[in-house]
C-alpha cells in the first residue's frame, strides 16, 4: 500500500544533478504561466513530467505527392508556388492559391489577421507545405496547414513526428516544443543497473532510452516491447520495488507488542455462528493471530471476493486484542457501509457479551461525548466508524489494533493516523475488491497479505445476463414477476439527476418512472442524500416495505440484505468490470436463486464487449481483477488518482509483470547487500528514487 506522505521541503535532499529536471515547466522557453497552467493540469508541475508523457502516436509527412495526386483525408507534404492571396469577407476565410506542374489547390485560414500571411507566404515565392489534405467543392485544399518552411529550411520539417495527448488549449506544436525543451534538460545519470541484467537485455542509458522513446521512427516503435520502453518501464518499477522494500524494512524496524489472547471470547462467537468458517478463513486467523503474537508490528492486507466472509475473520481478530485487554477499532470509508458492519458485527459479538459502539459525523452532542469517555477509559473495547474516528478528540485507553475496510478509499495518512491512536497498534487493511498479483506486489508490497478465496457454504450462482436497453419494458415485465414473489430488487444508476453532456439514466427519472408503476414499494438512494435520510430508505429496503431499491453506485460494497435476489444495472457498459462484480455481490446472500441483469446501450465498443462477456461467464473476482486490469489499467482498477497511491507513467502491468518480478527480486538482494545504499550503485539508486519521486522512502536510509 504505497502511497508514502509528502515530505516538507526543507528535508528534500533531492541530488543537484536532477534540479534541472524539476524546475517547473513555465521554466521552459515558450511556456508562460497560462501554458504552464495548462501543462501542469495535464501531465504535471516538473519538467520531469513532461518527459514522462509518452507519445502515443505518430504522423508521418514524408508523403510528398503532386497536389493533382493528393487524396482526402491523408497528411502530405507538397512542394508549391504560391500564386496570390484572396482576403476573406465576413465569415469567409482568407484563402492563398498555390500551384504545382500539375494543378492548384488553396490554403485555408479563418480569422488571419494583418500582414502575416504575406511574410509568410509572399507571392511567387516557393514553399513546402505539410498538412492533412481536404477535398472541397471540387479542389484540393489544407485548413491551417500544420507546416510552410522555405525549400532550403526543408530540415525544419520532420519526415516523423510524435502525437501526445493534449487538453484544451495545448495544441501539438506547443506539446512537441515543450517535450523537446525539455528532452533538452537531461544529462547522463550514474548508472543503477544491474550489469549483468543491462548487457542481457541489450538495454542504452537511460537518457538515450529517453531520448529514443520521443522520437519513433515507426508505429513499431510505440509498442511496449521495444527495447529502450522495456529498460524506462524497468528503471520506474525498480524505483517502486526499492521504495517499498525501504519501506517494509521501517515497518520491520518498529517496535511492536505480543498481542496473544486466551480464545474465550472468540470460542463464544465461533460456537454460535450458523455456519461453519471456510478453510480460507481459519488460515487468515492463522496469519492474523500470528502477527499479532509477535513483537513486531501487524501490517497486514486482508483481501476477499464479495461475499467471502472477511467481517467475520475481522471481528474474531478485534476479539483477540479484547481478550489481552486491549480495544479495537474498525475504519470504514462510508456511513453507509459503517452502519452495516455495526450491525452485523453487534449481532455476532453478542453472544461473547462485547458491546460495540458506532461513531460518525452523525453522532453529536451528549451522544457523542458519551462514546468518546468510553473509548477513553477504556470501558469501551470495539467501535465502528468513519473519518469521524480520526479527529483529534478522539483517544483511546489503549487501541491494540485497528482495521481499515475498503483501504483504497483511503490514503497512507489515514493508516498513520490510526495507528497514532495507541502505542505500537497492529493494522489489518481489508479490501472486497480481489488486487490482480501485479498490483499486489506495486501497491501493497509493504503489507503482508492473506486472501479468502473460497465463498461461504450454500452460497448460491448468480445468473448474468446482458439485455439491450430497447427491451426496457420485458425488464419491467420481469421485475413486477419477482416483486410478486415475494423478492427485493436493486436498480443501479450510474448518475444521479440528468446530465446535458452524457444521455445517461439517471437515478431520481428512473425512480419517477418506476414510481408510476410499482407505488409506495420503490425507493431513492444516492450519495447526494444526507446521512439519516439515505439509512431511512436502506433500513426500509432490508426490514421494512420498500422492495426496490433505484440507487448509484453508494451501494457498491458493504450493504447486506439477503432478501434482494435480483440487481439490474442500467448502462452497464459504462461501468468497470471491478465495480460490476462488486455490485452483483449485493445479491445472492439468501437462500433463494438470484440474477444480475446488465442493460446496455448499443452499439457495444470492443472493451465494453468484453466487460459485458467476463461477466456473463464468471463470477471469480480473482479472474475478473486481472481482465480488469488488462481493460482499463491499474490507476483506474484501483482508483489510485482518488487515493493517493503512487501512478506508473512508464510501466505497463499487464504488458511487463515479468520486469515487475525481476525489479521486486533485484530489490530485495540490493538491500540485503547494501541496506543503506552507500555502494557506487546504491548511491546511484538514491538517485533513482528521487528521480521517481519516491523522496520519503530515502528518509527511512539511517544515513539518508
Amino acid at each position: 500500500m504505497l502511497a508514502l506522505p509528502p515530505i516538507p521541503k526543507a528535508e528534500c535532499l533531492r541530488p543537484e544533478v536532477l534540479f534541472p529536471l524539476f524546475a517547473p515547466v513555465t521554466s521552459l522557453p515558450g511556456v508562460g504561466p497560462r501554458l504552464g497552467v495548462l501543462i501542469e493540469r495535464l501531465v504535471g508541475p516538473a519538467i520531469v513530467d513532461l518527459l514522462w508523457h509518452l507519445p502515443n502516436g505518430l504522423v508521418d509527412r514524408s508523403f510528398m505527392p503532386k497536389i493533382r495526386e493528393a487524396p482526402a483525408g491523408v497528411i502530405a507534404t507538397l512542394r508549391v508556388r504560391v500564386d496570390a492571396h484572396l482576403a476573406g469577407q465576413g465569415n469567409r476565410p482568407t484563402r492563398v492559391r498555390c500551384s504545382d506542374e500539375t494543378g492548384f489547390m488553396h490554403l485555408v485560414y479563418f480569422h488571419a489577421k494583418g500582414d502575416f500571411l504575406t511574410k509568410l507566404l509572399p507571392v511567387g515565392a516557393e514553399r513546402l507545405v505539410s498538412g492533412r489534405i481536404e477535398h472541397f467543392n471540387n479542389e484540393i485544399q489544407i485548413s491551417h496547414p500544420d507546416y510552410i518552411v522555405a525549400p532550403e529550411e526543408a530540415g525544419q520539417l520532420k519526415a516523423i513526428e510524435p502525437v501526445y495527448g493534449l487538453t484544451a488549449g495545448v495544441t501539438p506544436r506547443v506539446m512537441q516544443k515543450a517535450i523537446a525543451a525539455a528532452l533538452s534538460r537531461i544529462r547522463a545519470l550514474p548508472e543503477w543497473l544491474d550489469a549483468g541484467l543491462q548487457k542481457r537485455e541489450g538495454w542504452v542509458a537511460w537518457h538515450e532510452a529517453l531520448r529514443r522513446i520521443h522520437a519513433p521512427e515507426s508505429e513499431a516503435d510505440l509498442a511496449l516491447d521495444t527495447t529502450f520502453r522495456l529498460r524506462l518501464a524497468y528503471d520506474e518499477l525498480l524505483a517502486n520495488q526499492l521504495a517499498i522494500a525501504l519501506v517494509r524494512a521501517n515497518t520491520r524496524r518498529l517496535p511492536g507488542r505480543a498481542l496473544i489472547g486466551d480464545k474465550r471470547l472468540r470460542r463464544r462467537v465461533e460456537d454460535a455462528l450458523p455456519f461453519r468458517l471456510t478453510g480460507s478463513q481459519l488460515q487468515a486467523l492463522a496469519e492474523i493471530e500470528g502477527d499479532m503474537a509477535s513483537p513486531q508490528r501487524m501490517l497486514r492486507l486482508l483481501q476477499g471476493d464479495v461475499g467471502s466472509g472477511k467481517t467475520v475473520v475481522a471481528l474474531l481478530a478485534m476479539l483477540a486484542a479484547v481478550e489481552c485487554g486491549a480495544q479495537a477499532a474498525l475504519l470504514a470509508p462510508t456511513e453507509i457501509l459503517c452502519r452495516q458492519h455495526a450491525a452485523t458485527i453487534a449481532r455476532l459479538a453478542a453472544p461473547a457479551g462485547v458491546e460495540v459502539l458506532v461513531l460518525t459525523g452523525r453522532e453529536k452532542g451528549r451522544s457523542r461525548a458519551e462514546i468518546l469517555r468510553k473509548l477513553a477509559s477504556g470501558e469501551a473495547t470495539i467501535v465502528i466508524g468513519t473519518h469521524a474516528l480520526l479527529q483529534e478528540d478522539v483517544a483511546f485507553a489503549d487501541l491494540g489494533l485497528a482495521v481499515i475496510d475498503e483501504q483504497h478509499r483511503f490514503g497512507v495518512e489515514q493508516r498513520m493516523a490510526m495507528s497514532a491512536k495507541g502505542k505500537a497498534v497492529d493494522i489489518l487493511v481489508m479490501t472486497a475488491t480481489p488486487i490482480p498479483r501485479t498490483l499486489m506486489l506495486t501497491n501493497y508490497g509493504d503489507l503482508d497479505a492473506s486472501v479468502l478465496r473460497e465463498k461461504p457454504v450454500g452460497r448460491l450462482p448468480i445468473v448474468t445476463r446482458s439485455i439491450p436497453i430497447a427491451r426496457l419494458e420485458e425488464v419491467v415485465a420481469a421485475i413486477r414477476r419477482a416483486l410478486d414473489g415475494g423478492a427485493k430488487v436493486y436498480w443501479i444508476c450510474p448518475l444521479v439527476e440528468e446530465s446535458e453532456k452524457f444521455d445517461l439514466a439517471d437515478a431520481e427519472a428512473r425512480y419517477a418512472q418506476l414510481k408510476e408503476v410499482f407505488g409506495s414499494r420503490v425507493g431513492l438512494v444516492h450519495g447526494r442524500m444526507k446521512g439519516p435520510e439515505k439509512d431511512r430508505v436502506m433500513a426500509a429496503f432490508a426490514n421494512g416495505g420498500l422492495d426496490l431499491l433505484v440507487a448509484t453506485t453508494v451501494v457498491e460494497v458493504g450493504v447486506d440484505v439477503p432478501a434482494a435476489t435480483v440487481m439490474v444495472i442500467e448502462h452497464a457498459e459504462r461501468f468497470g468490470l471491478a465495480q460490476l462484480h462488486q455490485l452483483r455481490g449485493r445479491v445472492g446472500r439468501g437462500e433463494r436463486p438470484s440474477s444480475c441483469l446488465l442493460l446496455y446501450a448499443p452499439p457495444l465498443g470492443e472493451t465494453a464487449t468484453a466487460r459485458l462477456t467476463i461477466m456473463r461467464e464468471s463470477e471469480d473476482g480473482f479472474r475478473i481483477a486481472e481482465e480488469d486490469l488488462r481493460l482499463r489499467g491499474a490507476g483506474e482498477v484501483l482508483g489510485t488518482r482518488q487515493s493517493g497511491m503512487p501512478e506508473l507513467r512508464l510501466a505497463d502491468l499487464a504488458a511487463h509483470a515479468e520486469l515487475l518480478q525481476i525489479a521486486r527480486d533485484d530489490a530485495r538482494l540490493i538491500l540485503s547487500r547494501d541496506p543503506e545504499l552507500q555502494s557506487p550503485r546504491g548511491k546511484a539508486l538514491r538517485v533513482l528514487l528521487y528521480l521517481f519521486q519516491r523522496d520519503a522512502a530515502v528518509r527511512y536510509l539511517r544515513s539518508g
